[in-house]
């Protein structure tokens, strides 16, 4: 693994998961997130998007996490691993109430400065409808590529933990 997806929805443990793996396989973690985002959450032009991720996609290993639909093809296409991280909507949902409440007038590490964490009514309704989108979106873009030399992975909190803890680097 030497370039590796991580995706799932708000809430399912991606940048946690990817930062795990990249220390585990010694390789940088890239949060789309802290791409993306600009101060006090403006998002990148759309215009601008498509070529900062072929910028970061062209490095030779990484662990990325971020859905970010628009260049998911191109990604996956540079990728040896997608890794998608299931949970059940209100698993996601408690986590992100968490998360807003441990990062409470904090930026967290993935975003940039004046991005504090925030939940309202657009944000939960993101992560109640994902399952929907992903089965449009997401999950047939890497149907495509489970069937060539990629390796394509669905687990779940405990299977993401059991395959960290089983992953072992032969630097041989």
């Amino acid at each position: 693994m030497k370039r590796v997806l991580v995706l799932g929805n708000s809430g399912s443990g991606k940048s946690s998961f990817a930062e795990k793996l990249a220390d585990k396989l010694g390789i940088p973690c890239i949060h789309l997130d802290s791409h993306y985002w600009r101060p006090n959450w403006i998002p990148t032009p759309e215009e601008e998007w498509p070529s900062i991720v072929r910028r970061l996609i062209d490095e030779d290993e990484w662990v990325m996490d971020g859905n970010y639909s628009s260049t998911l093809d191109d990604r996956i296409q540079r990728a040896d691993t997608a890794i998608y991280l299931r949970v059940r909507r209100p698993v996601a949902i408690w986590r992100i109430m968490k998360r807003r409440i441990v990062n409470h007038g904090k930026v967290r590490a993935e975003l940039p400065e004046g991005c504090d964490e925030k939940i309202d009514y657009d944000f939960l309704k993101w992560i109640w409808t994902h399952p929907k989108r992903a089965k449009r979106g997401t999950f047939p873009i890497l149907e495509k590529y489970s069937n060539s030399e990629k390796t394509v992975l669905y687990l779940d909190s405990k299977k993401a933990q059991e395959f960290l803890d089983k992953l072992t680097i032969d630097f041989a």
